[in-house]
Formats: C-alpha cells, sequence, structure tokens
C-alpha cells in the first residue's frame, strides 16, 4: 500500500488516496504481480491484444497469402475499424475472433491469479473498465472470458463497467469529495489523467434526482491525447496542459449557471501517499512523476483561479480506484468486489462494502 507521508497537521479530509471511506473500504490497490520477468498486466494490455491480432494476421497471410486486414500495420488498426471488420463476420472476423479467444484466455488466467491475491480473497464480482471494454472487440473478449470462468466453476461474475471508461474515471470521484461540497454545490473539476490521454468534465451528483448518486452525470468533457505529442517533453507541460482545460471548463460551468465548488478530483496512475506524492508506478507518464520534489495536488492547485472566494483544494487518487467507485451504487449482494482498468497497463483494485448501499435505480448496460 502507499507509504504514507507526515501528515500530522492535516485533517482527514485534506489527505489523498484514502482507503477507509463511509460505506466502503479499499481493501488494496495498483497491485504489481509479475509473471516470470514482466508484470502480469502486460499480458492482457492495449498492446498485448494488437500482438495476439499480428501474429494471427500472420498465419492467416502464410496460410492464404492475403492480408485480410488490410494495409496498415496492427497497432495502427483502430478500435472503430476492428469493429466494423467484426460485424461484416468475414476472414478477417475470422482472425480477430481468433485473437480475441486468445485473450480471453489471457484474461482468465490474470483474473485466477489476482483472486490468489489475499487483498482479493472472496471478491464476488469483477468490473472490467478501461477503454477496451468500450468496443465490440473488447466486449467480445471479456464476455467469452466470463463465460470461460463459469465454465471453470470461479465463484466470480465478470462484467464491463456500466459508464463510458472517459466518464467513470470522473464520476467515481462523488464518493471521495467532501460530503458537504456534494449538497451545497452544483458540481465539481474531476480530472482523469492516463498514460495516453487525459480527461476532465463538470461531475454533477444531482443528488436531489439520485440520493443514491446512481444517476451522476457529466458535462463539458474534455480529452487531450498526450502521447506522441511533441510538445508534452515534460511533466511540467502536462500538468500546465490540465490547469487550462480546467479553465476552460470553469469558463463553462459560469456560462451554464453550475456553482462549482473550490474542489479538483484528480485520478491518476500508481500508489497515491497521503500527502499527494506518488510512490510508484507512474511509469507510464512524461517525466518522472515519483520524485519526492514533485507533488501534483500543490502544482495543479497553483494553476488554478479561486472558486467561490477560496483556493481549489486538489485532491489524488489511483485512476482503478475512481473508475471502481462509479459502480458503488450498484454493487447490492455482495461484500467484496473488485476493477480491472485495461489500457496501457491494467490498474486494478478490491473493494469490501462495510455499510448496506440503499438499492440503486436501475439504468441501462
Amino acid at each position: 500500500m502507499p507509504r504514507k507521508a507526515s501528515t500530522a497537521s492535516l485533517p482527514d479530509e485534506l489527505l489523498h488516496g484514502k482507503l477507509k471511506l463511509s460505506s466502503v473500504t479499499i481493501n488494496g490497490y495498483s497491485l504489481e504481480l509479475h509473471d516470470g520477468e514482466r508484470f502480469l498486466g502486460d499480458s492482457v494490455s492495449r498492446v498485448a491484444y494488437s500482438e495476439m491480432l499480428d501474429a494471427w494476421r500472420n498465419v492467416f497471410r502464410r496460410i492464404s497469402g492475403e492480408d485480410v486486414l488490410g494495409t496498415k500495420p496492427t497497432p495502427e488498426l483502430s478500435k472503430k475499424r476492428l469493429d466494423l471488420l467484426l460485424k461484416r463476420d468475414g476472414k478477417a472476423a475470422a482472425v480477430i475472433s481468433a485473437a480475441s479467444e486468445d485473450y480471453a484466455w489471457q484474461l482468465v488466467r490474470v483474473v485466477r491469479r489476482f483472486l490468489a491475491h489475499p487483498s482479493w480473497h472472496g471478491v464476488q464480482r469483477i468490473v472490467v473498465g478501461g477503454g477496451f471494454q468500450q468496443s465490440l472487440v473488447g466486449e467480445l473478449a471479456i464476455d467469452r472470458a466470463a463465460e470461460l470462468l463459469y465454465q471453470q466453476n470461479a465463484r466470480v461474475h465478470l462484467m464491463t463497467l456500466r459508464h463510458h471508461p472517459d466518464e467513470g474515471g470522473l464520476i467515481g470521484w462523488v464518493h471521495l469529495a467532501p460530503p458537504e461540497l456534494l449538497s451545497q454545490y452544483g458540481g465539481f473539476l474531476a480530472v482523469d489523467i492516463g498514460g495516453t490521454n487525459v480527461r476532465c468534465g463538470i461531475v454533477r451528483p444531482r443528488l436531489n434526482k439520485s440520493p443514491d448518486l446512481s444517476d451522476v452525470r457529466v458535462a463539458g468533457l474534455e480529452k487531450w491525447g498526450h502521447r506522441g505529442d511533441d510538445d508534452v517533453t515534460r511533466r511540467e507541460h502536462l500538468v500546465q496542459g490540465i490547469a487550462a482545460m480546467l479553465k476552460k471548463l470553469k469558463r463553462l460551468a459560469d456560462k451554464k449557471g453550475i456553482t462549482l465548488a473550490p474542489f479538483v478530483g484528480v485520478a491518476c496512475p500508481g500508489l497515491i501517499c497521503e500527502d499527494g506524492s506518488i510512490a510508484t508506478g507512474a511509469q507510464n507518464l512524461p517525466g518522472n512523476w515519483e520524485s519526492p520534489r514533485f507533488n501534483l495536488a500543490h502544482d495543479l492547485s497553483e494553476l488554478l483561479p479561486r472558486q467561490d472566494g477560496q483556493t481549489t483544494q486538489v485532491r489524488l487518487h489511483n485512476d482503478a480506484v475512481v473508475q471502481g467507485l462509479s459502480e458503488l451504487p450498484f454493487m447490492q449482494g455482495v461484500k467484496r468486489w473488485a476493477v480491472l482498468t485495461v489500457g496501457t497497463g491494467l490498474g486494478n483494485a478490491s473493494y469490501v462494502n462495510t455499510s448496506p448501499q440503499p438499492p440503486a435505480r436501475k439504468t441501462k448496460r
């Protein structure tokens, strides 16, 4: 778990990376399980799927002399393009389905390894988040993995994130933000930093419509694909870019008449210390985010204007933790549950419900 920095002078509501919330305990996150010489999660990352697809593509090319996926290199094939080929149900679909089958078996192996970890003992539901599941190709692989787990009598239900992954990493902050802010303001700003993209949005709790926080909305979503951007060569440029996005969203909120709380929730990879520093796990971000001389919360707060006459407070937590918490109102009937987020790496978190959740209003999956 995260190292504890010196926080003797900080009240509980100002701590970063909190593990005990009012109705749920974060039992563990950002586990770095190894598979020989590499991290276990590397076998089910987006890159891993691309490698499996490329292998089957080459097999078919050698057998038939035909490249059914076209002229683009496999890593450059978009999810949209793969989904289109899958729908056509031809030779290309057969190649994609074979890669998805391989991926499903790898995902089952990874799930079983996590279930064997003490912090995952007794987990009954696993939510798969991240961008991969937001595609037909991803759904095919995850549904197949769920079927394999059922056939193997694994006592766990594999499911996909109900929110769009661009929003799940923002919505989860309603369970981490100070409760009084949710009732006093119309919304707050949130950020989700990934190895490839940054997402920012206005989170609207809508307590008057859903006191159980099952109908949270995101307004003004901004997405920036920072990976490979020549201008983003240092972490400072990325932090400044995030501040610019948040200022733009503040202007939008003012225009729409949304009163924002003086609070920004930031989800990012890695182990988050109580003082807002990052211990480990941020290697996919540009620059050194784990330096003891760098504090994202402090640096970002310095760049943001005052809100409602107060200094804007920035709080950090792990990105998988936050995305998983977006599912909290819907985790009925289980004590222990978890999340896996497939992206540049594999995020993970496990939870224990510590008090009964009120019945959540049903929404479309």
